[in-house]
């Protein structure tokens, strides 16, 4: 549908709803253009009417920190839906589950955590990004995964219908689940171990040392770009793109980061199709060289 006619048809979300949204500052890459619909949906049961309302007859894609994320430069030809204030609620449950909205950063949720004396959430203050985003790749770091903690999810699917799911009923593997494409997060409930505040709050210090001292920080980029391939080789990623491409390897502003050869850098003004350039160029030359096909760990949100 054309913009006029999604007017017509979103009328009663006129107040939360914006036409030719600039998505550049919405993504840690600093890269993007407009979306042609972009809906913040505060409470649960505006999402549902919005939804239904919609029927499908838009692609729709979800956005939360934008950590994770590389769009593109021309006009998003669908729905950009971002969840709001009440999907960002944390509480608690029994002394050990905790349940959060999936708008909730990573980091927030290891904060809450230590807070009330809970173990076992150290390695999220290390992972950019929102929990909703972070359950749709089982992110993880330093051993540990989301994987490890969930105890269920609720969500509701592109047609509005609600659904609670057991985490035994989701089959996790690394950076993925088998959960249907057309699901929004909604909440989660962790569960966790008690131990003292202090000592679950200094493993997350160690952690996020660790981290700085092998990731780049206060740059413009988005996380790893590419999966380990577990699989096929005892070599991380970094240690394959390293050993396959010249680290002084750019397009326009699109560069290689010097302290981790998986984290790609917007050094300025990178276009989507500079960036877009390099990870293909990476692929094919890894490829190449080692016969092992890199899988992307960042989303692409492309028509």
């Amino acid at each position: 549908m054309n913009i006029n006619q999604l007017k017509v048809l979103l009328k009663k979300f006129d107040s939360k709803v914006t036409y030719n949204e600039d998505l550049k500052k919405k993504n840690w890459f600093n890269i993007g253009g407009k979306a042609k619909v972009f809906f913040k949906a505060n409470e649960l049961k505006d999402l549902v009417k919005f939804l239904k309302i919609l029927d499908n007859k838009e692609k729709i894609s979800i956005i939360g920190a934008g950590s994770n994320v590389l769009i593109t430069d021309d006009t998003y030809d669908g729905v950009i839906i971002k969840l709001g204030k009440n999907f960002n609620r944390l509480s608690l449950l029994n002394n050990n589950i905790i349940i959060s909205g999936t708008a909730v950063l990573d980091k927030k949720l290891a904060d809450y955590a230590a807070d009330n004396s809970l173990s076992g959430f150290e390695f999220l203050s290390c992972i950019p990004g929102t929990i909703g985003g972070g359950i749709k790749m089982n992110a993880g770091c330093f051993g540990q995964e989301i994987k490890d903690i969930l105890v269920s999810l609720q969500a509701v699917d592109k047609n509005g219908n609600l659904l609670t799911i057991p985490a035994e009923k989701i089959n996790f593997d690394y950076r993925k689940n088998d959960l249907p494409g057309n699901l929004i997060f909604l909440s989660a409930s962790f569960k966790g171990k008690k131990k003292n505040s202090d000592q679950v709050k200094e493993k997350m210090l160690q952690l996020k040392i660790r981290k700085n001292n092998n990731q780049p920080t206060k740059i413009k980029t988005s996380g790893s770009t590419f999966k380990n391939p577990i699989t096929q080789t005892d070599k991380k990623v970094w240690e394959l793109i390293k050993d396959s491409v010249p680290l002084n390897t750019s397009f326009g502003d699109a560069y290689i980061s010097e302290k981790h050869s998986n984290f790609f850098v917007n050094k300025g003004d990178a276009k989507f199709k500079d960036m877009k350039k390099l990870i293909d160029f990476v692929t094919k030359k890894v490829f190449e060289k080692t016969g092992i096909s890199l899988e992307k760990e960042i989303k692409v949100i492309e028509n």
